[in-house]
């Protein structure tokens, strides 16, 4: 195989690397992807605004339909362990133009968040090392969140083993400073020393004590996508030991560490600080950090600055993957399905997506930072509409077996359902707020700038649909030929024996 052509029909599948991950490392990569420390730092401050003392359960309710579509994940990883994930089996289940579209919603939702989390690493940095002036320039906040994005490209053009061993050690220094806030809090609530001291209360976690609806749906919409990122251990699923079965584990795990810590840090700030003086916080640890950490501040500096640039390397992953098995079906022009022939990974798809985003930050940025905000705050609507898709392809895709047993009821119809009609609300409910042009920073076309971004990205899929489907080369994966419910994926067999991953593989 040369690096020039996709990957040929074999064991190997795409012909990725194998053996790669473990639980351990599979689960490292889904909680590093979902950058825990910075979406507590930009969500948690709001929650609080909507809904006061009660974001704890807010952060619980959130956390269902979440759950609901990693089993939908998991079962259709079980049935077709392909690293494509959404567009494969939206592809089987409902046929081409749908798999291309969830398809592109990973793509998009990866290209807009990785020009967030530059920016936010350009601007942590600087603060970092003492130069406030400088992480107010613009200027110089760009070129350093490009040259996040370039450094953290080149590791995931390296290999997933080289990526895997620094998500331990970044990951590691997130939870650290986590813990330490959370122990810390509570210690100066025990011993007296909390500014404003509230007592923890069991209606935090009343699910029928939100006063507002509106404020209700505020929060959880707010909190809902700040767990988005755990299915990158799923798009990684070709190069996991045991690709059938530990992806859909490392999910499902994922998602119960950050409901936890999302609760446990909510009640932590809460309980040391009172709901007021969190409340419509853009940073809620800015706030205590000096107070609570003293000359440590700073570790809570940093561990936003490593939650940025931890997670944009763990975001490409996911969208080259996606890229990659598109150009595999024919989805994409060949090129996007070259393979590294020594590092194994998909090489022209990684490169492309660093340039396209570092593309999109500096020229977003320069247009107006407001519109970059926008386009940042409609994230949402291309999360909720590829997680739905799964939702819906997982009942679709085992239409035929739902009722065989009580496992199938629950885990292929009921539980993926639920998740994608609550994800569907998310879509409509969030739609409906954007489109208001008092929603966000800017107005285009005479509403919100937020909906016409949003929207308006997700339709830009069905024209690049369009027109990839008028070239000839695109014909096999339109025609259903490349890939239907009855062609086998490329994906890799079973074998025997198979490289041990960094972690053990079957940790």
């Amino acid at each position: 195989m040369t690096a020039s052509s996709p990957a040929p029909a074999s064991t190997d599948g795409k012909g990725l690397a194998r053996g790669q991950l473990g639980l351990i490392g599979s689960t490292v990569m889904g909680l590093a992807s979902t950058a825990p420390v910075y979406s507590l730092v930009a969500t948690l401050g709001f929650v609080i605004t909507a809904v006061g003392v009660q974001a704890p359960i807010a952060f619980i309710v959130a956390f269902v339909p979440m759950l609901f579509i990693a089993f939908a994940y998991r079962e259709l990883n079980r049935a077709v362990p392909d690293c494509g994930t959404t567009f494969t089996w939206a592809t089987k289940a409902f046929g081409p133009w749908v798999g291309w579209l969830g398809g592109w919603g990973v793509a998009v939702a990866g290209i807009i968040v990785l020009a967030n989390l530059a920016q936010i690493a350009g601007i942590y940095f600087w603060l970092l090392i003492g130069q406030q002036e400088l992480s107010e320039n613009t200027v110089v906040v760009t070129i350093t969140g490009v040259v996040f994005i370039a450094a953290m490209v080149y590791v995931s053009y390296r290999g997933l083993e080289i990526g895997e061993r620094l998500q331990n050690v970044l990951l590691g220094v997130q939870y650290l400073a986590l813990v330490l806030f959370v122990v810390f809090a509570f210690g100066s609530v025990i011993l007296g020393d909390a500014p404003d001291a509230t007592a923890v209360s069991i209606e935090w976690f009343n699910p029928f004590g939100f006063t507002s609806f509106d404020g209700f749906t505020e929060a959880v919409l707010l909190a809902l996508f700040i767990y988005w990122g755990w299915d990158t251990c799923l798009a990684l699923n070709e190069e996991t030991k045991d690709p059938k079965r530990i992806p859909g584990q490392a999910a499902l795990l994922s998602i119960l560490v950050l409901m936890f810590t999302y609760v446990a840090v909510a009640v932590a700030a809460i309980a040391y600080a009172g709901p007021d003086a969190l409340a419509d916080q853009d940073d809620v640890f800015l706030v205590v950090k000096d107070a609570l950490f003293g000359p440590w501040a700073w570790l809570l500096v940093l561990a936003v600055l490593i939650s940025a640039v931890s997670s944009t390397q763990t975001t490409v992953l996911p969208t080259a993957r996606g890229t990659l098995a598109m150009a595999i079906y024919k989805a994409l022009p060949a090129r996007f399905g070259m393979v590294h022939p020594r590092y194994r990974t998909p090489g022209f798809s990684t490169l492309i997506m660093g340039v396209v985003a570092i593309v999109y930050y500096v020229g977003m940025t320069f247009i107006s930072e407001n519109l970059l905000a926008d386009s940042i705050y409609s994230l949402g609507l291309a999360i909720a509409f590829y997680y739905a898709v799964t939702g819906y392809a997982c009942v679709w895709y085992f239409r035929r077996e739902l009722f065989s047993s009580a496992s199938n009821v629950f885990y292929k119809f009921l539980f993926p359902l639920l998740g994608a009609v609550l994800l569907t609300f998310a879509f409509v409910k969030s739609a409906i707020d954007m489109f208001d042009p008092e929603y966000g920073y800017t107005v285009l076309l005479g509403v919100g700038g937020v909906f016409v971004l949003g929207v308006g990205s997700l339709l830009l899929g069905v024209v690049l649909a369009a027109v990839w489907a008028a070239f000839p080369g695109s014909r096999p994966f339109f025609r259903g030929e490349s890939l239907n419910a009855a062609t086998p994926v490329l994906v890799p067999e079973d074998p025997e024996d198979v490289a041990r991953s960094i972690d053990g593989g079957r940790a």
